[in-house]
This record gives C-alpha cells, sequence and structure tokens, in this order.
C-alpha cells in the first residue's frame, strides 16, 4: 500500500512540471514568378506557426512577417540575409527555408520580400490573426 501510495505522489509531481510540447502548425508558402501563394494567411492568436518556403524562382528571395512599420523599415533596409530573428528568412533561388513565428494578439501582420523592387512589384501577404 505505501508502494502504491508513493507511485501515485509520484505521478501527480511529474504531472505538475510535465508540459506538453507546445503545438506548432505547419504553413507551406510557394513562391513562383515573385509571387507569395498563398497571398492571404489567417492564425489564431496565440498560435505558433512553422512556415516552410520553397522558392521555385531562379533569383533569391525573403520571407519577412511584421506589422507596416517593420516593412517600411526592411524596405529601406540594407540587411542583405535573414534568418536569425523569427518570422525572417532568406530562400536561395530554387531553394527552401523556414522560420517559426508566434503570432500573439488579433489584428493583421504582412510578409514580404525587400530584395530591390520586389515589394513594390506586389511581393507581399497578407496574416490575418483572430
Amino acid at each position: 500500500m505505501v508502494r502504491l501510495g508513493v507511485a501515485a505522489a509520484l505521478l501527480t509531481v511529474g504531472a505538475l512540471w510535465w508540459h506538453p510540447a507546445e503545438e506548432v502548425r505547419t504553413i507551406e508558402i510557394d513562391i513562383e514568378h515573385s509571387s507569395f501563394h498563398p497571398e492571404q494567411i489567417e492564425v489564431e492568436a496565440g498560435e505558433t506557426v512553422r512556415f516552410v518556403i520553397h522558392n521555385g524562382d531562379p533569383i533569391d528571395h525573403e520571407f519577412l512577417v511584421g506589422d507596416e512599420v517593420m516593412q517600411q523599415i526592411h524596405e529601406e533596409g540594407t540587411e542583405a540575409h535573414h534568418g536569425a530573428k523569427p518570422g525572417e528568412v532568406s530562400i536561395a533561388a530554387f531553394h527552401d527555408a523556414e522560420t517559426t513565428f508566434e503570432f500573439d494578439e488579433p489584428g493583421t501582420l504582412i510578409f514580404g520580400c525587400h530584395l530591390p523592387r520586389h515589394y513594390n512589384f506586389g511581393m507581399r501577404g497578407e496574416i490575418v490573426i483572430e
């Protein structure tokens, strides 16, 4: 009986310390003819998303998630390569890359490519956070 009591106590303590791994949803993005497909994505507030980006173009691109201010900073910036920050990644021609981003609160964010003239050409999309 004592063994059962100790075992039950250990299971209870273990359950208090154990947290299941946060579930991460994967969304695949295709790049072709300097366009993102899909162009609009819906996610839930609090959700973490792993983006896998497939660059089918013969030129490099990037995938940067953020609000309008962040997009403008990158449009005017000079960062040549991305990958160290969540939601920012460079994708070489005919290669795949991935990045993960956690969406904190409801609203709308933008994803875009800021290599010269790409964003103004229309290489951007929208993320609706519900």
